[in-house]
């Protein structure tokens, strides 16, 4: 009796441990917010409440797990029912009984033990609960013991947990539609209620050692230059509104490896914060905020902040959305579809009885699953989503037709009319070319139809898809790895993130070379556009959203400075006129500025110009945006190893980002410092 006891309590303990997650390498969780501006609890699909990471009781617990066990679960980071609470403190007190009396560091500390016993009693209703439900079949049991006792060292290997459902078992097929566009009689498939089903298993692909598989996709980026004003005076590139890179940075970060360098956008990570610029006056959708300062990587060289600021909308329009999730077979793992249910649950709560949601899918074949439905429908909608099911290739570009033509079809001529697509951005049926996708978007956007990217999971997960599709699509784009950075891009950034206030903002920069011998535009290496693409209206660009801020930084060289880096060079020109730097202008002008944008159903750009005077402050007497804002490029440069990081070091980031942070109502810039510190031991154990 006791040894079936015994194996009962270690199959309780390593089937909840072993698939959390398959290393002992994590790091503790990286804060997204701080607690004191996030809410610890919200309703999920099924309207059970969920804990936040950020809630006292879930915190207690990510202590304990740290210090006993050597990792934290993955199922604190998407939200956890009391149920699921209740089971993972179950699963922690199996393994702390385990810890006998003794003189060495594992003995349980009186403090520790109080506080398992505290949350043992909050939820003492939901673990009687669980001990009363039978867990396994007798035939399960059997299974188990047979694997277990086979097991090295009495470890539980991914090989011996249960294989996934198959695409047929999930019942998808039955109710998928069978030509691209249909209808199906049928609503999505629902979920088997199991005992151990919903969040409590982490995702098994979370971490990559080496020899694993993993097919991630990221374009590659070749650094911005220094360029000479009198070689190429203009600089002309789109601006970027995505914040997926950070957000994607903060995984690798948080699963104990530093990101590969062509996962780091510098623009996406230093537009990840909101900063301070002052609201636009009279009737521009947005502001236009310039300051010059030393470079902190390279006091001789100065740095120019360009920062845009969004108008905020007096009112909200009604929305017309279309959610389009991708349902297919790699979309199983609990931080992929999982998540994707909640953050758009996270959405249906913000909605108004004007909205309409109608939610697509697709795997094999597309199909609509929810008709438009009023945004006060809430319960209708969750229960939808709450209701999906992975299983199946992906039929991604069939997905995207059939959403544009929900969107259409209930276009909302004075409303937001926008597709949601959540995706890990692996299409493998119908168009899947970066090409073919190229095209397929881009035919679609003139329509009035904005579209947003959020992208979820790993191993497989093609960033290079992703950025893509947003950038083609008049959109945005964000990586969710947690439920907290959906709130975050859903619930507190719903307005920039969904509400566009101006379409295809170009940025063109004129150098005058008496003041400027080269310079640098710091990232947007994806955004770059030809000089004469500033006045062509049908060229694409980037959209600003209400309220959002986009911030560009360039790093001058000063003329008559030897420059330390290599500047381009080329054989002196017979027919044309070369300026004369040293009698170019005697203006105190380093640079002018040019926007151009559209309304967001305007065909038509309007023209924005200001010069930028040759006047530069100290560093510690710049703005807090520009020490943040500088401070998340070093950041940035670092992490790429750039040839141009100069002096720049974490310990110098973490200075300057201190020196920054304001008053950080949301707790993302103390967070970023966190981030930073993790990288920092992450960088010195790489070296050792």
């Amino acid at each position: 009796m006791n040894n079936q006891k015994q194996r009962q309590a270690a199959y309780r303990l390593h089937a909840s441990l072993a698939t959390l997650v398959l290393a002992t390498v994590m790091l503790p969780p990286i804060p997204i917010a701080n607690a004191r501006t996030i809410r610890p609890t919200l309703k999920g699909c099924n309207g059970e409440l969920l804990l936040l990471p950020t809630h006292p009781d879930v915190e207690a617990l990510q202590q304990l797990y740290e210090r006993y066990v050597g990792f934290i679960p993955n199922t604190t980071e998407l939200g956890m029912t009391r149920r699921d609470f209740a089971q993972v403190v179950s699963t922690l007190a199996a393994r702390m009984d385990t810890l006998k009396p003794s003189a060495d560091s594992t003995q349980v500390r009186p403090q520790d033990g109080a506080t398992l016993r505290r949350l043992q009693r909050a939820y003492a209703q939901d673990i009687a609960l669980l001990q009363k439900q039978e867990h396994l079949s007798t035939r399960e049991q059997r299974k188990f013991d047979r694997r277990f006792s086979n097991t090295p060292s009495g470890r539980m290997s991914p090989s011996v947990l249960p294989p996934p459902p198959s695409p047929a078992s999930t019942g998808l097929n039955r109710t998928m539609v069978q030509s691209e566009g249909a209808v199906p009689s049928a609503v999505v498939p629902v979920r088997p209620q199991r005992p151990n089903d919903g969040p409590m298993f982490g995702d098994r692909d979370r971490l990559h050692p080496p020899g694993t598989f993993n097919t991630e996709d990221y374009n590659r980026i070749n650094e911005n230059p220094f360029q000479r004003p009198l070689n190429s005076p203009l600089s002309t590139f789109s601006i970027d509104v995505d914040t997926a890179s950070y957000s994607n940075v903060r995984r690798f970060i948080r699963q104990g490896q530093l990101p590969p360098k062509d996962a780091v956008r510098v623009e996406e990570l230093i537009n990840y914060f909101p900063y301070d610029y002052p609201q636009p006056q009279g009737d521009r959708p947005f502001s236009v905020t310039t300051e010059v300062t030393r470079a902190p990587w390279n006091t001789q060289h100065k740095l120019v902040q360009i920062g845009l600021k969004g108008k905020q909308l007096q009112t909200i329009q009604p929305s017309n959305l279309v959610f389009l999730v991708d349902v297919s077979g790699s979309m199983k793992r609990p931080h992929k579809l999982d998540l994707v249910k909640k953050s758009l649950c996270l959405l249906t709560e913000q909605l108004s009885p004007q909205d309409r949601v109608s939610l697509v899918v697709y795997a094999g074949h597309a199909g609509v699953v929810l008709p438009p439905t009023p945004g006060n429908h809430k319960a209708q909608i969750m229960a939808t989503l709450d209701r999906l099911e992975a299983g199946g290739s992906t039929a991604g570009a069939a997905g995207i037709e059939l959403a544009y033509q929900m969107a259409q079809k209930n276009l909302l001529n004075n409303g937001n009319n926008r597709v949601i697509l959540a995706t890990d951005g692996d299409f493998n049926v119908g168009v899947s070319s970066n090409a073919g996708l190229e095209r397929l978007i881009a035919s679609k956007r003139d329509q009035g139809i904005f579209l947003t990217v959020l992208g979820f999971g790993t191993g497989n997960y093609k960033d290079t898809k992703m950025e893509l599709l947003a950038d083609q699509g008049n959109g945005n784009y964000a990586y969710l790895d947690t439920l907290l950075e959906a709130q975050k891009v859903l619930v507190n950034d719903l307005r920039s993130t969904l509400f566009t206030i101006a379409k295809d903002v170009k940025i063109q920069v004129e150098f005058n070379p008496a003041k400027v011998q080269a310079y640098r535009l710091i990232g947007y290496e994806n955004r770059l556009l030809r000089a004469q693409d500033f006045n062509d209206d049908r060229k694409d660009a980037g959209d600003i959203g209400a309220g959002h801020t986009v911030t560009a930084l360039y790093e001058i060289i000063p003329t008559g400075l030897t420059p330390v880096v290599t500047l381009p060079e080329i054989d002196p020109l017979k027919y044309q006129q070369v300026t004369n730097p040293t009698t170019a202008s005697n203006r105190n002008e380093l640079m002018h500025v040019k926007l151009r944008y559209k309304a967001p159903n305007g065909a038509k750009s309007r023209l924005i110009s200001q010069p930028i005077a040759d006047h530069s402050t100290p560093v510690k007497t710049a703005s807090e945006n520009l020490k943040f804002a500088s401070a998340v490029a070093m950041y940035g440069m670092v992490l790429r190893s750039s040839d141009y990081k100069g002096n720049a070091t974490y310990k110098r980031v973490l200075e300057l980002a201190s020196q920054g942070l304001g008053g950080d109502r949301e707790g993302y810039r103390q967070a970023f410092i966190q981030l930073v510190q993790r990288s920092q031991r992450l960088s010195q154990k790489a070296g050792d």
